[in-house]
């Protein structure tokens, strides 16, 4: 089934100059992209988008990262995309991400884990409203 989801190529993979690798992965899989912009954002974009997490006590360093320079949002668009990303991706702590996925071979962090991916077809649908609200 076809389907669309949010990718956010943190700071720490625009500020290591992996823009390129990572979205050549996503695009040598076989996903479109739909939208693609770079922007830094503010505490209320950041907020909204992770609006589940905003009483975890990780959430304020992650808040603060985010938001400390400029990152790339992606609209991409394929066969089971929001699954396909997610394996594409790694598991979120990069340290112990499998060899072959962005965060395991690029990240040694479980913050700056360099990408973001929505987790199911519906997280998909609120996020993009959020940074794609013209989609």
């Amino acid at each position: 089934m076809t389907q669309r989801t949010l990718v956010l190529l943190k700071p720490d993979a625009v500020r290591r100059g992996l823009v390129g690798e990572i979205l050549a992965r996503y695009e040598a899989k076989g996903l479109t992209f739909v939208a693609l912009e770079q922007r830094t954002i503010g505490t209320d974009v950041a907020d909204r988008h992770y609006a589940e997490h905003l009483e975890k006590a990780f959430y304020p360093p992650l808040r603060e990262f985010v938001t400390s320079g400029p990152l790339v949002a992606v609209v991409l668009e394929g066969d089971e995309a929001v699954e396909v990303v997610r394996a594409i991706n790694g598991a979120t702590d990069g340290r112990v991400a499998a060899p072959g996925t962005i965060r395991g071979d690029l990240s040694l962090s479980n913050r700056e884990n360099l990408v973001h991916g929505s987790d199911s077809p519906e997280s998909a649908a609120r996020e993009i409203g959020i940074w794609f609200p013209d989609l």
